[in-house]
């Protein structure tokens, strides 16, 4: 796979020039919006004409909102495509997901804001991954488009608006690269299209809307289908606060049913050790990352980890964060216990974390200097 150095630099002087991998040319572009539509209009044209599209994303508010405007923008242009969502255990790069793609036999695959990793997803289908996180290895021969190296780091979502300018118009689509850019960044602040966005839907509604389509993901059924229902048919974000279609109220619910299993987490104490502080508890309810956040602002010198063992059978899901300037994926591929695989250690160096089987967990906080209090079953 071949690098496609950009070399112009964005008219917003924050944005310095970052690399896509792509084909085997070369070029001078003026800004990295420009370089994404380039790079997507040259992988798709590789793309099988007239069949399926699959679009697979994540399932939180960038990831979901990421896939709606690649699927919006290709059923604008008159493209076939079926959006998947991967939710709890799923990868990509698995070998279950590489063989409901060969059954499929789509056309072409975009995979977003799910992580770069080693190696083709599916030897000889054409690919385009579109992510915002450190890579961990070459996808093959997949077209890379990665904004990593950008200062500010563009979400998933905004980098997808980019790409959807190469297949159509993308105004109607603006609020949902704004929807992304809450969704991990908070307040979206360096990009000009947050600026709009907020101007044109309002902050506190585009706010509102991302908490909402959080929920599921969150909530122990896990199912992020009603956001993606509302996603790809409204016209703003108060199309998801106030809407009263069943998927709406479906949100609502999942909110709450996250909320009170996060003020029940809240009530469990952490324990420090060597510079970690462990809290540990046992939810279906997808929280753990939302303690870890927490309790970074009130730890100040220790490295988060919150573990949840509830969240899926056989595995303990946890959360890394840190108020210290410290490169958590780093810290994590220091104390990875022999067992550790694809499911662990990713993400980005101030916001990590993963998931190991309960023996591999055993060891990885006997690592850390934690006792039998702190392991899980095995």
């Amino acid at each position: 796979m071949a690098t496609l150095s950009e070399k112009g630099r964005q008219s917003t002087p924050s944005l310095a020039p970052v690399d896509y991998h792509a084909g085997d040319a070369r070029t001078c572009v003026s800004s990295p919006a420009v370089a994404v539509r380039a790079v997507f209009a040259d992988a798709l044209g590789r793309f099988e004409p007239g069949a399926p599209v699959v679009v697979a994303s994540h399932n939180d508010a960038d990831g979901l909102s990421a896939a709606t405007i690649l699927a919006r923008a290709l059923e604008g242009a008159s493209r076939p495509v079926r959006t998947r969502i991967l939710g709890r255990g799923e990868n990509p790069w698995s070998d279950a997901f590489r063989a409901e793609l060969a059954a499929d036999r789509p056309g072409g695959l975009i995979v977003s804001d799910l992580g770069t990793r080693q190696g083709a997803i599916l030897p000889g289908l054409p690919t385009i991954v579109i992510d915002h996180h450190v890579p961990t290895g070459t996808p093959g021969g997949a077209t890379l488009i990665s904004g990593h190296a950008l200062d500010p780091i563009p979400t998933t979502s905004l980098l997808a608006y980019w790409a959807a300018g190469a297949i159509g118009p993308t105004d109607d689509l603006l609020w949902l690269a704004a929807i992304g850019l809450i969704g991990d960044m908070a307040d979206g602040a360096g990009f000009p299209e947050m600026g709009e966005a907020r101007g044109r839907y309002g902050i506190t509604a585009l706010r509102a809307a991302v908490s909402l389509l959080n929920a599921p993901r969150r909530s122990a059924s896990g199912d992020p289908g009603p956001a993606l229902a509302l996603l790809m048919t409204a016209n703003g974000p108060k199309e998801i606060t106030r809407g009263d279609r069943p998927e709406a109220e479906a949100l609502r619910a999942a909110k709450a049913e996250v909320s009170a299993a996060l003020a029940a987490g809240k009530r469990v104490g952490p324990k420090v050790q060597d510079g970690v502080a462990l809290v540990r508890f046992d939810t279906p309810c997808q929280i753990h990352p939302l303690l870890a956040q927490t309790w970074r602002g009130r730890l100040k010198n220790e490295v988060v980890l919150a573990a949840n063992a509830g969240y899926r059978p056989g595995w303990v899901h946890f959360a890394a964060r840190s108020a210290r300037d410290v490169d958590l994926i780093d810290f994590l591929a220091r104390h990875a216990p022999p067992g550790a695989d694809e499911n662990y250690g990713s993400g980005h160096a101030a916001a990590s974390g993963g998931a190991l089987r309960p023996a591999d967990w055993n060891i990885f906080v006997r690592g850390l200097g934690f006792g039998p209090d702190h392991e899980v079953p095995a």
